[in-house]
């Protein structure tokens, strides 16, 4: 990693440490902060670099400058309650029509006009662009023009042993070759799907769920049984019991860690309990674990497919919410159907663009990825931390909002008087992209929700753009 990188994450680690500072209560609101010299002395950084990370958080409103006295901790803000919870989806099939809707929300992917709020995509400043810019000059001149020839179905055998190695840290027990490498995890969920379903078939899902997940349903004619997903406690086991009772269901498909958009996150126990569920009924789960990595506490969550004893979980995931989107690297670990999985991406798009797996192999295995993550995850945290104080500031009373522990969302109840999809064309308009509730579902249960990413850096731009959305949503109350 270059100079400048080092020092654009200093001060990262700088804020990361006064934060846990004050959450873990040494420091107190009124508390003066360590000066600038003494700090920089602590923590071995220069005194610029303490100065960069204060100044960003007396931006955030985490510390305020008193003239000739230092920084303190800022009186604390009121939190924002978690969301009510919203009417239990209805148990029964249905048909998904949310594409046109999804499709205008999608609309947002690379538009740089719009603040970037409604797409789950990691800011530049936080990714590795020049170690990885390095590794692409050089293997694309060292290879003699192997990256320029087709990488193997099933994917770059150094990249799939590289994943291998870090499924371990999901409990996940496999050998290269049983994973797949895909166009990002969402090639990977449609094989899964074309792989165990015909169209008409039921496929349970959690609610509120990934809008591309029902995307996915609508144009393979599926119908969706969705069961609620809690944002403290995720999938309740009872309630996939219920469904798998009731109901002819071909596959599941759930996230397990950090759901979008609610930011879930399904207790270990529940986990287990749910694969032996779909296990008994003889019934495949699709497991998403695209944010998995993305935990803000020491240990990563565990998986559903670590408790798989007959290869009915297939597990998918991608690097393009903590390494390199653009790259669209993902990967599928799809048991027993390993076989019909690669007759699937052999017919459809043959492989996987050779010179990004070629990079990513060699960045995984120069053990620089580990000390991303933590940067990364720091970053996030710090980012959600900052916009929940800004939605207590700037949002009207009754709004509520999620207290993740990891992924990279908060989903935002908003009063109940506001129509989200209204509330969406609004923001766009005023140049603020975010996504409505009601496409995370096939019934009309989250009207009044909105999500919001949080894997950027925060700025006046941005802190203007929440401002705004508070504004917006305080004219539609009282309108």
């Amino acid at each position: 990693m270059d100079h400048a990188e080092d020092r654009s994450y200093r001060y990262q680690t700088v804020e990361h440490h006064i934060n846990d500072l004050i959450s873990s209560g040494a420091l107190t609101p009124g508390d003066r902060l360590p000066s600038l010299r003494a700090l920089s002395s602590r923590m071995k950084a220069s005194i610029s670099t303490i100065s960069q990370a204060y100044i960003r958080l007396e931006h955030q409103g985490t510390i305020e400058a008193r003239p000739r006295s230092g920084f303190f901790v800022s009186s604390p803000n009121k939190k924002l309650p978690p969301p009510a919870g919203s009417p239990r989806p209805v148990l029964e099939p249905t048909r998904v029509n949310r594409n046109q809707l999804i499709r205008t929300v999608l609309d947002a992917v690379g538009d740089q006009t719009l603040l970037p709020f409604a797409i789950i995509s990691p800011a530049k400043e936080l990714l590795p662009h020049k170690a990885l810019g390095r590794i692409m000059r050089r293997v694309l001149k060292n290879d003699n023009g192997h990256s320029l020839t087709y990488a193997p179905c099933e994917g770059n055998a150094d990249l799939r042993r590289q994943i291998c190695f870090r499924s371990i840290d999901a409990g996940i027990s496999v050998l290269p070759r049983d994973i797949l490498i895909t166009f990002g995890a969402m090639e990977g969920l449609h094989i899964a799907l074309r792989a165990l379903t015909r169209p008409g078939d039921n496929v349970l899902v959690q609610s509120p769920t990934y809008f591309c997940f029902l995307q996915l349903l609508e144009n393979c004619g599926l119908r969706a049984i969705e069961v609620p997903s809690h944002p403290e406690t995720g999938v309740d086991p009872a309630d996939v019991a219920l469904a798998l009772e009731t109901f002819h269901i071909r596959a599941g498909i759930l996230s397990s860690n950090f759901n979008n958009p609610d930011g879930s996150l399904t207790p270990e126990p529940a986990k287990k309990t749910i694969v032996d569920l779909f296990a008994k009924c003889n019934i495949p789960l699709i497991e998403d674990d695209v944010s998995g990595e993305l935990h803000f506490g020491n240990t990563r969550p565990g998986t559903y497919k670590q408790h798989d004893r007959k290869g009915d979980v297939l597990y998918c995931s991608s690097f393009s919410k903590t390494l390199a989107p653009g790259y669209r690297v993902g990967w599928i670990i799809p048991g027993k159907y390993h076989p019909l999985a690669l007759e699937l991406k052999a017919t459809t798009s043959v492989c996987t663009a050779t010179p990004t797996q070629m990079v990513l192999a060699e960045y995984l295995e120069s053990g620089q990825y580990d000390r991303h993550l933590r940067k990364l995850r720091q970053a996030i945290a710090t980012q959600m931390r900052t916009m929940q104080v800004a939605l207590s500031r700037y949002f009207p009373p009754d709004t509520r909002a999620t207290r993740p522990a990891g992924g990279a969302v908060l989903w935002v109840e908003l009063p109940k008087k506001i129509d989200a999809v209204d509330y969406f064309f609004r923001a766009k308009n005023a140049g603020i992209g975010i996504a409505p509730g009601s496409i995370f579902s096939t019934q009309d249960n989250y009207n009044s929700f909105i999500r919001l990413s949080c894997d950027g850096l925060w700025n006046t731009q941005m802190e203007a753009g929440i401002q705004t959305l508070g504004r917006i949503a305080g004219e539609m109350t009282c309108g």
